[in-house]
């Protein structure tokens, strides 16, 4: 998997590259004749929707305020697909979704286009990945040591917990590297993606759970409902901390801190280990190019990536901030920075 994400991150550097200055997407989508609307709905995964997270949404509807002229509401959402569907039916104007839920939204409306996405800590593109974790309790992962590592070979026959289907770094990215892992072995050689989804005696996992959430999936693991789960670093980082051992690194252990929230209250001190890490590119936010004008997608762009918008304390927290969010500084040169429709081709091929 490690070669499958260099590859995607180098190619969608390249397409960047490629696809920069040719305002291909706009000219197709024919943007520039959008009639104007007097309130924008932003739609956000459930990931995002929790009370937790109300100060950023606040804050990012108050960007697109400022910067539009227009009112805005937030949409928040239980499933992945109603935040999908909201964008791709034109329901929601923006949305915050990952890279496989932009793919099906472009998919499904190719008006559907990327407007900025999160740095990675050197402010660029270079290293725009956050990270797919497989998890199993602590205690437990002496069954999935190989020498000095780590190995996913007994995860089959467990009882496996994902995000959503339609989740980057809870369902696309750990399934692809299951199959392609497995694939390689005599009794697994047919083995599809489709096979993951139902658990049972003769198939792979025992029991297959969806947390709906990566909160959920993590739920699931550490209430006893899952030996192995997939969830992402960012959306737990505002309820675990390492406990030992390097960040984002097989082998590494966190727990449950002091003070975290629901659902994560009842878990204080519960701790589990990474056994799996994937990188994987970074959410976008995507608006729909047929609800919202050129005029005022290029207002949103200058503005998302202004100095303001960087360092403002209430949308990338400082370091050292005890508050909770969706995105925190670092090295302090984190901020959002323009992409193309190209650079989640990648993504795409992994649906081929």
């Amino acid at each position: 998997m490690k070669k499958i994400l260099t590859l995607m991150i180098s190619l969608s550097l390249v397409a960047v590259t490629a696809g920069c200055g040719t305002k291909a997407g706009e000219a197709q989508n024919g943007s520039a004749a959008v009639k104007t609307k007097d309130t924008l709905t932003i739609a956000w995964y459930p990931n995002e929707s929790g009370a937790e997270m109300k100060s950023t949404r606040d804050e990012i509807g108050k960007v697109v305020a400022a910067a539009t002229g227009k009112k805005v509401e937030h949409k928040t959402t239980t499933d992945y697909t109603i935040a999908i569907e909201a964008i791709a039916s034109g329901s929601a104007d923006i949305v915050y979704t990952g890279a496989q839920g932009y793919v099906e939204a472009n998919k499904k409306n190719p008006k559907v286009q990327p407007l900025v996405i999160p740095s990675g800590e050197s402010g660029t593109l270079e290293d725009a990945v956050y990270y797919s974790w497989l998890n199993v309790r602590k205690g437990e992962e002496q069954a999935y040591k190989s020498g000095d590592g780590f190995s996913i070979e007994n995860i089959a026959g467990k009882k496996f917990s994902f995000v959503s289907n339609s989740s980057t770094s809870g369902f696309k990215i750990p399934s692809a590297g299951i199959v392609n892992y497995f694939s390689k072995k005599d009794k697994n050689k047919n083995l599809t993606t489709d096979d993951l989804i139902l658990g049972g005696k003769d198939n792979f996992f025992s029991e297959v759970l969806f947390g709906g959430t990566h909160q959920g999936s993590a739920m699931n693991l550490l209430t006893g409902k899952a030996d192995v789960a997939a969830f992402c670093d960012t959306c737990v980082a505002n309820y675990v901390e390492l406990s030992s051992g390097k960040a984002n690194t097989a082998g590494a252990v966190y727990k449950v801190k002091q003070g975290a929230s629901e659902p994560f209250n009842t878990m204080i001190g519960k701790e589990f280990t990474l056994i799996s890490v994937t990188p994987v590119l970074n959410q976008p936010f995507a608006i729909n190019t047929g609800t919202i004008s050129a005029e005022d997608k290029k207002k949103l762009v200058d503005t998302f990536t202004s100095d303001a918008v960087t360092n403002n304390p209430l949308i990338f927290l400082p370091k050292d901030s005890k508050e909770t969010g969706m995105f925190k500084q670092k090295s302090g040169k984190e901020k959002f920075l323009i992409v193309d429709d190209g650079f989640f081709n990648p993504v795409r091929m992994l649906s081929n």
